[in-house]
This record gives structure tokens, sequence and C-alpha cells, in this order.
């Protein structure tokens, strides 16, 4: 059993730059990744899209999560499921927002499975 502080996991993530939320990748396996994002008033994850499930975790504070066209404000106990290839992104406008993404499997795992089972197809 592996357990996780998501709250100090979140305090001690680090951002590439000033600038940008800080994340921390707290368990990585192949067919589960957990990252926490500590987003500062003002800070945005673009959005983006994965090739797997994503599903988004609000842990403290409030901000939004964007899907598609769509915005939605969450807080504390929220969370946003993303389908794969969804376009999905989030931000903090006036406060800090803390949330656990769970991305399943861990990208690259359902690429190299579809390019195996792509492969024995035609093998």
């Amino acid at each position: 059993m592996k357990v996780v502080d998501v709250t100090r996991a979140a305090a001690e993530a680090v951002a590439a730059h000033a600038a940008r939320p800080a994340t921390g990748v707290i368990h990585d396996v192949a067919d589960a990744r957990l990252v926490v994002f500590r987003l500062a008033p003002g800070q945005v994850v673009a959005p983006h899209r994965s090739v797997s499930t994503v599903t988004l975790t609000v842990i403290s504070g409030q901000g939004v999560v964007l899907g598609g066209d769509e915005e939605q404000a969450v807080g504390p106990g929220h969370v946003a499921v993303f389908e794969p290839n969804e376009l999905h992104g989030m931000r903090a406008d006036t406060h800090p927002f803390v949330l656990l993404a769970t991305i399943t499997p861990r990208p690259g795992e359902r690429l190299a499975a579809a390019t195996a089972s792509a492969a024995q197809r035609t093998g």
C-alpha cells in the first residue's frame, strides 16, 4: 500500500517557471499516473488533449475547469472527468487552486497497447 498526503505533495510541488503552475507526479505506473497541480491566482493550464481518461479532483481552493467550449467553477469535493482526446484545462482566477489529476492509463501505455495490438493483427 502507498499512502500520499496530497496537500503536502502540492505544497512541495515545483514549477518549471515562476509564471507556471507547480506540479508533482505522486504516483506513476502503467495503468495510472497521479499528478498534483498547485495554481496561484491568475495561473492557467492551457486546454490540451490526452489519449487517456483524465479525472480532476479539487483538493482545495476555487477555480475553473475548462472542457471543450465549456467552463465550470469548481471547489473542494468537485470532480471533473474528461474522456480520451477531450479538450481540458484549468485556471485559478482569484484563489489558489489545488487539484489532483488521475490519468488512466498512463500516457504512452494506451498508444503502446494499440500499436502492439495492431502489430498482432497484421503479423
